[in-house]
């Protein structure tokens, strides 16, 4: 019996887990916190991932392994790599983990984004306002997540303030500044690889988000075939460049017919959760597909999907439940301000379905502003 190791014990690591149990899969999970939320499922090892003690034992208890989120030291990944397979592999972890070498990956590949200048002093910041103007966001190179490590700069008066939230980061995971983008929507396209190379993907997705952090996504997203072509063929371009093993998610800001690359998560994605009953396979298990070697399922959607996601604390369940494709995820946290404790998907096999039934839970949950947007876009 195979056994996958887990470097991240958050929620993605227990749908990973959940997910290959009809596979007949053990997981071994490893985590800095002892808390870690997957721990609750399966095996977890508490560890620092730069503690090479703790990764041999770690190695030494599985036969290949992957990760939950993209923040893992790309060092730990490559000292794995030379005892035990690692998907995807550390090269692509490292390069998406600093932003300004991600952003310059996609120019190489043709892909667009928004005009961004590496930020590495006070003066730098200055002269990089000049050349790309405000509004701008400054952000962290790297660690930086769910609108963490960010400074927006409405007009110049904010350069000072920008760089006293962030300019001590400049020596130590480097700053980037980037045009703010005034998109019609966002997108995501969620992907995966395998180890022979076969690549498929999911239909685009349509986000929004509250404060930097997801809020809902729904799929199929209402986009032509023309744009559907582009993003699709922007993401097979950078895993194959990648050699890329695994699920990971594109995101994308749309502007007019023009679609620019936001970011890359290296990892199935809060974006894709959907597929877990919206697809005929769901991203969590065709990672595993892929990690394995073996061959990857249907990415066909099951009618329409839209998933609403719960921070900071869970609302009642049985609005959900109550709908005939309503599901209901749990991440089994502690209530906390900005936290992602939880989720919930409505399937139907029509909008004007899926409407209804966004209307009925935004009522019943005092959730009309969350699910405002995604109705407006499936009636329209």
């Amino acid at each position: 019996m195979t056994t996958i190791g887990i470097l991240g014990g958050g929620q993605l690591a227990r749908m990973l887990a959940l997910a290959g149990a009809p596979l007949g899969l053990r997981y071994r999970v490893m985590d800095s916190s002892a808390d870690a939320c997957a721990g609750q499922f399966v095996p977890m090892q508490v560890g620092d991932y730069r503690d090479q003690a703790a990764l041999a034992a770690f190695a030494n208890a599985v036969d290949v392994a992957t990760f939950d989120f993209e923040n893992v030291p790309a060092e730990s990944a490559e000292w794995l790599a030379e005892r035990i397979p690692v998907f995807p592999n550390p090269r692509a972890l490292g390069l998406i983990q600093d932003r300004l070498v991600e952003k310059s990956l996609f120019v190489d590949l043709g892909i667009p984004v928004p005009p961004f200048v590496d930020v590495d002093s006070r003066e730098s910041l200055q002269a990089a306002v000049e050349r790309i103007d405000t509004p701008a966001i400054l952000k962290t190179r790297r660690l930086g997540y769910d609108g963490k490590g960010q400074f927006r700069l409405r007009s110049n008066d904010d350069i000072d303030a920008a760089w006293e939230a962030l300019g001590a980061q400049a020596s130590t995971v480097g700053l980037i500044l980037e045009a703010f983008v005034r998109f019609e929507r966002e997108l995501s396209v969620i992907a995966v690889r395998s180890r022979a190379g076969e690549f498929r993907h999911w239909p685009l997705t349509e986000n929004w988000h509250v404060d930097g952090v997801l809020s809902a996504s729904l799929a199929p997203a209402r986009v032509d075939a023309a744009l559907t072509t582009k993003a699709v063929a922007h993401a097979r371009a950078i895993a194959e460049s990648l050699d890329y093993v695994g699920v990971f998610a594109l995101e994308l800001f749309c502007v007019g017919d023009e679609l620019l690359a936001n970011e890359m998560a290296p990892r199935v994605h809060n974006s894709g959760h959907w597929s877990i009953e919206g697809a005929e396979t769901s991203q969590f298990e065709n990672h595993l597909r892929a990690v394995l070697g073996l061959p990857l399922g249907s990415t066909r959607m099951i009618g329409q999907a839209c998933m609403l996601n719960w921070i900071g604390e869970l609302p009642e369940a049985t609005p959900i439940l109550r709908e005939a494709g309503g599901h209901w995820h749990d991440y089994g946290k502690s209530s906390r301000p900005g936290r992602k404790v939880g989720h919930a998907t409505l399937r139907a096999d029509s909008a004007a379905e899926l409407a209804e039934g966004l209307r009925r839970v935004g009522d019943a949950l005092n959730r009309d502003a969350q699910v405002a947007p995604v109705i407006e876009v499936l009636t329209k």
